[in-house]
């Protein structure tokens, strides 16, 4: 797993209705489902091909209260205890404690400083398996934080997982939108200052490669979610949309085809 300590290595998403948010996103993004078979825990394992992408999960019993459904993105460590005690010295929050997942491995739920919500992973001894090639469909292409303040937020980032700078897109009075990957590697990810027209507090949020965007946008309808706004060109060719869920959790989707 050393390939991906300080990449995101999974992504969750936490709902008020796990089979109807099963049945969504295998038909707007194209994954094939299959129950983990962890004893005693409904956890659905979401695949494109036969790589496993992401988790969905019922909300736990112990979440704040009036939290919202959403996507919960978990960066890959070496050790999960030193590197919330690491986080934590830079300013961030532990909002979970680090602790097993039996068989699995280890995690913690962190703030970093201005609030946005992110998890650590590490395993026990196994790793990930094989990675999907950058741009399947069904991958998640991209990693995105509003964030507080974008250069404290990049101090804070980098210095935490080793993150570089890739290109940086001047967004007008929006500033500067940074794209980052892991030493030097290809970016994964992007972050700028969150607007203060946009009434959350900052968070993180994902994209999932679909084949086409405009065909991605009528199985979101044909499904009861909602898009915020799109289909949008970003620089690079791409095309995005920014979507609800039926049960109110933020999503997003991305093709290199309109």
């Amino acid at each position: 797993m050393a390939d991906v300590f300080g990449t995101f290595v999974w992504h969750e998403l936490m709902t008020t209705d796990l089979a109807a948010a099963t049945d969504f996103y295998t038909k707007v993004v194209g994954w094939r489902a299959a129950d983990s078979g962890m004893a005693g825990f409904d956890y659905t394992l979401v695949y494109a091909g036969e790589q496993r992408v992401a988790g969905l999960m019922n909300m736990p019993e112990d979440a704040a209260p009036g939290m919202p459904p959403c996507w919960v993105g978990y960066i890959g460590v070496e050790d999960t205890d030193k590197a919330a005690a690491d986080v934590a010295s830079k300013g961030a929050t532990i909002i979970e404690q680090p602790r097993d997942i039996p068989g699995v491995g280890r995690f913690a739920v962190i703030a970093d400083p201005h609030g946005a919500v992110f998890s650590l992973f590490s395993t026990d001894g196994g790793d990930m398996g094989p990675q999907l090639p950058p741009g399947s469909n069904g991958q998640v292409g991209w990693n995105e934080l509003m964030a507080g303040e974008v250069n404290s937020a990049w101090d804070f980032y980098s210095s935490a997982f080793g993150w570089t700078k890739d290109m940086a897109v001047d967004m007008g009075e929006m500033g500067v939108y940074q794209t980052f990957g892991l030493s030097g590697g290809t970016a994964f990810g992007g972050m700028m200052t969150k607007s203060e027209e946009i009434p959350s507090p900052p968070y993180w949020g994902y994209y999932f490669n679909v084949d086409a965007i405009d065909a991605a946008v009528e199985r979101v309808k044909a499904g009861g979610g909602q898009i915020l706004m799109g289909p949008m060109e970003v620089p690079g060719g791409s095309w995005i949309i920014n979507c609800i869920d039926p049960q109110g959790a933020h999503f997003n989707l991305v093709s290199m085809k309109r």
